[in-house]
This record gives structure tokens, C-alpha cells and sequence, in this order.
């Protein structure tokens, strides 16, 4: 596809190798109704990207709805997309990000901010909002995800090969302080943050954002007893579920 000749080659070799290579935790590719998991697939041996920008962080609060569905035709539904932008201004809505999921590139990750996440879940249910999809060739029933972001990584991006991940834990604060003391080990092994937040209406709920510069050591340390004794200590009570995706554009 047109999308994967974009990738350097470094890159694309660890996308055709994604669905050879195991892990321990869990990678949801689940479509309309039914859902199914799989095991992580990084290549072990392939950099994604070389150099690592300084993190900065705001902690100002900012509300993200992602929309996850699969699409006929990438190209097409883009299109479609951009000319419905005064829909979603009107409904207090601003595009955020593009994402394509890996391996499988029709299923697309949209991220939009908003000011109030109650106009968000209307507008997510609004009649318009399934008639623009239809015809920009979604299939299946898309999945609506809300998210209040309690830090964003505001520097320069890593690397458009990321991972977004969610979890549950005992107490959101107690598992940020461990999370923020994990910061530079993530680093070490090829993993920098890029946001984290949690469900408007449930701190437990959490989700992590993050960019992945190395594969080879984010894959390794995503399976290692070293980071099972973290999650453990910052209360995390089930096994996190990940979507990896390449960004394909950002608005903001």
C-alpha cells in the first residue's frame, strides 16, 4: 500500500515481521462485535529511530476522544474526513491526530481534543457523526474512547511508531508516582513517554501513550520480569491491552 512505501526501511522490516515475533502482553485487534487478542509482534532486531528529543511536560488537563474503526480505503475516508472538519468545530471539536494501526493499516486511530467531554459523547452517538463515517467507507461499528490527559510530552516527537496502551490500577496516583519514577528506564530501553491520563469518569481507568525508538529493547522490556515488578508495585490489576500505530499526520 501506498502508506507502508512512506516508511524508511529500517521501519518496514519491523512492520513485516510483526506478526512472527511473541510477548507476554496482549494487542487488541478487535473489530464490530467480536473481539479477539494476540500477542505483542515487534521485530527484536530493527531501531526505529535514532536520537531521542529531551522530554517536556505539561500537566495542564486536556480531553482526547479517539475514534477507532476500520475504513474501506484509506485515501477515500481521509478525504472524507478533512471535509467534514466544520462538523466536528461545530460539536467543540478539534482534530488532534491520524494514526494507522500495524500491522493491520485500514484500521485508523483518530484522536480529537475537545472542551467538554459531555458534547463529546453526544457527538460521538449523533446520527451525522454514523452518516459522515458510512460514507467515508467505515466498516463495523467504530469504538469511541475518552480520555482526560494528566501529562503530555511536549517536545519534539521521537518517532511516529507508537503504542497506546490501557490498563486498570488501585489508585491512579499511586501508579503515577511509580510511572513518573520509571521515566528514564522506559527511555533506556527504547520507550519514551509521550502522554498519559485516565477515564473522565474513572481514574482507575488509565491510558499511556508512548513512542517507540528502539523496537528491539521496547520489546524485550515489555516482556521482562523487570517491568511486571513495576506494574505490581504501582498497583496495575490487569494485563494491559496495547494497539501500536504509525502516525500518519498531526493537526496540533
Amino acid at each position: 500500500m501506498k502508506f507502508f512505501q512512506l516508511l524508511t526501511m529500517p521501519l518496514l522490516a519491523a512492520l513485516l515481521v510483526l506478526s512472527s515475533c511473541s510477548g507476554n502482553e496482549t494487542t487488541t485487534t478487535e473489530d464490530t462485535s467480536t473481539t479477539t487478542t494476540t500477542t505483542d509482534t515487534m521485530n527484536t532486531g530493527t531501531t526505529a529511530t535514532t536520537g531521542t528529543a529531551t522530554p517536556t511536560f505539561d500537566t495542564t488537563r486536556m480531553h482526547l476522544m479517539l475514534a477507532i474503526h476500520r475504513v474501506k480505503n484509506f485515501n477515500t475516508w481521509k478525504a472524507s474526513y478533512d471535509a467534514h472538519d466544520s462538523m466536528r468545530l461545530a460539536n467543540n471539536m478539534r482534530s488532534y491526530m491520524i494514526g494507522r494501526s500495524i500491522p493491520d493499516s485500514d484500521r485508523v486511530i483518530v484522536a480529537v481534543t475537545t472542551d467538554s467531554i459531555s458534547k463529546a459523547k453526544a457527538f460521538s452517538r449523533d446520527a451525522r457523526l454514523k452518516k459522515a463515517m458510512q460514507e467515508g467507507g467505515v466498516t463495523g461499528t467504530p469504538e469511541f474512547r475518552f480520555i482526560t490527559l494528566r501529562n503530555r510530552n511536549t517536545a519534539a516527537p521521537d518517532a511516529n511508531f507508537r503504542a497506546i496502551s490501557s490498563f486498570t490500577v488501585k489508585d491512579f496516583e499511586a501508579w503515577r508516582t511509580g510511572f513518573e519514577q520509571g521515566r528514564q528506564e522506559r527511555m533506556d530501553n527504547g520507550v519514551v513517554d509521550r502522554a498519559y491520563g485516565h477515564d473522565p469518569d474513572n481514574e482507575k481507568k488509565v491510558t499511556v501513550i508512548v513512542s517507540i525508538t528502539d523496537t528491539a529493547r521496547a520489546n524485550a522490556y515489555w516482556n521482562s520480569d523487570q517491568l511486571k515488578q513495576r506494574r505490581a508495585a504501582g498497583g496495575v490489576t490487569d494485563q494491559p491491552k496495547r494497539i501500536m500505530y504509525q502516525v500518519v499526520q498531526r493537526y496540533q
